[in-house]
């Protein structure tokens, strides 16, 4: 946010959904600071009960469709996909940006989806059209250039950023310098 960030994704898999609820809240109000958007992970319920931006699906989560009823036409929807089957799918459905990846080993996932790989880009940015992409998985400054040209809109970080939380904001303006570049 300070750094740059103009969305955030809060993303806990392990919190009950009381903490969950109290952490959002809390994001939340730093979002709105800054503003910033705020989507949460997977947890529909909690968007909707703290008015949150919008939400962030995986495969197995709520289904798009009824997460669009539930949060309303406004929301912001995201997708993750691991394939370019999956990420055709996801065109057809109403989001908002389609993320795709893991682009390269991550260590933010206990089992994570196999490396779909920088080459995949083009064609997955060729079979969603305009949609917005967002890559996932393994993104640091070093690879992001890289990522960008091969055709994702955005880049989503998470051990980039989070693996020093005191330089959070230095690495997020180190990486809009290397964007703004573009």
């Amino acid at each position: 946010m300070s750094g740059g960030a103009t969305l955030i994704q809060l993303r806990d898999k392990v919190a009950a959904p009381r903490e969950f609820y109290e952490q959002a809240a809390a994001a939340l109000h730093v979002a709105r600071d800054h503003n910033a958007k705020l989507i949460i992970n997977d947890r529909v319920d909690i968007a909707l009960a703290l008015n949150a931006d919008g939400v962030h699906l995986g495969q197995s989560d709520i289904p798009v469709d009824a997460a669009r009823r539930l949060l309303g036409p406004g929301a912001v929807i995201g997708f993750s996909t691991h394939s370019i089957s999956q990420a055709k799918l996801a065109a057809r459905m109403p989001v908002d940006y389609i993320a795709f990846g893991p682009i390269f080993g991550t260590s933010t996932k206990e089992n994570p989806d196999p490396v779909v790989g920088l080459q995949s880009l083009p064609t997955v940015r060729a079979t969603i059209g305009d949609l917005p992409l967002v890559a996932i998985g393994g993104i640091t400054p070093a690879n992001g250039i890289d990522v960008l040209n091969a055709g994702a809109d955005a880049l989503a970080m998470i051990s980039e950023l989070m693996g020093d939380p005191a330089a959070i904001r230095e690495k997020m303006r180190k990486m809009m310098s290397l964007v703004a570049g573009l």
